[in-house]
């Protein structure tokens, strides 16, 4: 279980929101094993077009991810930037392990 900050800006979001983000954030666990805590960030652009933002905020140890996506719906951005943190999280562990093999080749 990742600790999870939300933060909704000029809105009170509703418990099923705040559910649903703290659910897909924990589902970046099977991604990165040494993830400290994640802070979301839920916000509208402007009240007449109703663009709702998402920004994700992932603390692991050496290293801030960040994914900020906005669409007309809440879940949508929800959804693509986790989906971008996915990707993030991949090309980390990718760096990861390609150093490690390194190291290993040279010794």
């Amino acid at each position: 279980m990742i600790k999870t900050n939300i933060t909704a800006r000029h809105f009170k979001a509703h418990e099923a929101l705040t559910d649903y983000l703290v659910q897909e954030i924990n589902t970046l666990e099977k991604y990165h094993a040494n993830i400290i805590h994640a802070d979301a960030i839920l916000s509208f652009e402007k009240a007449i077009n109703s663009v709702k933002i998402c920004e994700i905020l992932l603390k692991i140890n050496d290293k801030t991810l960040t994914a900020k996506e906005s669409s007309d719906d809440f879940v949508k951005s929800i959804d693509k930037a986790v989906e971008k943190i996915q990707t993030q999280l991949l090309k980390h562990k990718d760096k990861i392990t390609d150093r490690k093999g390194a190291k290993a080749l040279k010794q």
